[in-house]
C-alpha cells in the first residue's frame, strides 16, 4: 500500500527541501516559522514521513508559495 504513494512523498520531499534552499533558509529555521521540531521537517524533507494537509499548508505559508507550487 505505502508503494502507491512513494513516489508523491519523494515529490514533494525533494520540492520542499528545493524552495527551502532557494530562501536560504536551514531547516532549523524553516521548522522555526513552522513552530515545528527540526527532526519533524528533516523527516518530511527526507521522504520519511507522510505529512498532514495542515502541515503541508503550513510549510507553504513559511516558505511563501501556495501549495500548488510544492505539489507541482
Amino acid at each position: 500500500m505505502a508503494v502507491a504513494y512513494q513516489h508523491q512523498i519523494e515529490t514533494i520531499s525533494r520540492r520542499l527541501r528545493e524552495l527551502r534552499r532557494e530562501r536560504g533558509y536551514t531547516v532549523q529555521e524553516l521548522a522555526y516559522r513552522c513552530d515545528m521540531e527540526r527532526s519533524n521537517v528533516s523527516r518530511i524533507e527526507a521522504g520519511r514521513a507522510n505529512p498532514t494537509l495542515r502541515t503541508l499548508c503550513t510549510l507553504c505559508s513559511a516558505l511563501d508559495v501556495p501549495l500548488s507550487e510544492l505539489l507541482r
